[in-house]
């Protein structure tokens, strides 16, 4: 059985049994937190290589973008959640799945 709202993404209730299956899929905001947490395990492969390579150049650049990326995609998706679970009218730290 699928229920349809206006302003909601279709969910198919019969066999979801979490809230928020598929989420990060149809919900568009969090996509620039996951692209800088990438950008940010892309960072720290570049550093172990560049330092690995001896080029220490390198490894200043990519061992400081790589926690400020990491840092900023968490914040971003972190910021998303705790958007989407406002709108339930719960709190980021509430138990519950997701």
């Amino acid at each position: 059985m699928v229920h349809q709202n206006e302003n909601e993404q279709p969910q198919d209730f019969a066999r979801t049994t979490r809230a928020h299956a598929g989420e990060a899929i149809t919900d568009s905001r969090a996509w620039p937190g996951y692209i800088l947490i990438a950008l940010g395990l892309m960072s720290l492969g570049l550093t172990l290589t560049a330092a690995g390579g001896g080029f220490e150049g390198w490894v200043l650049i990519a061992g400081i973008a790589c926690p400020v990326l990491l840092l900023a995609g968490l914040a971003l998706v972190l910021l998303e959640r705790k958007r989407v679970k406002a709108a339930e009218g719960k709190s980021l730290l509430d138990p519950g799945g997701h």
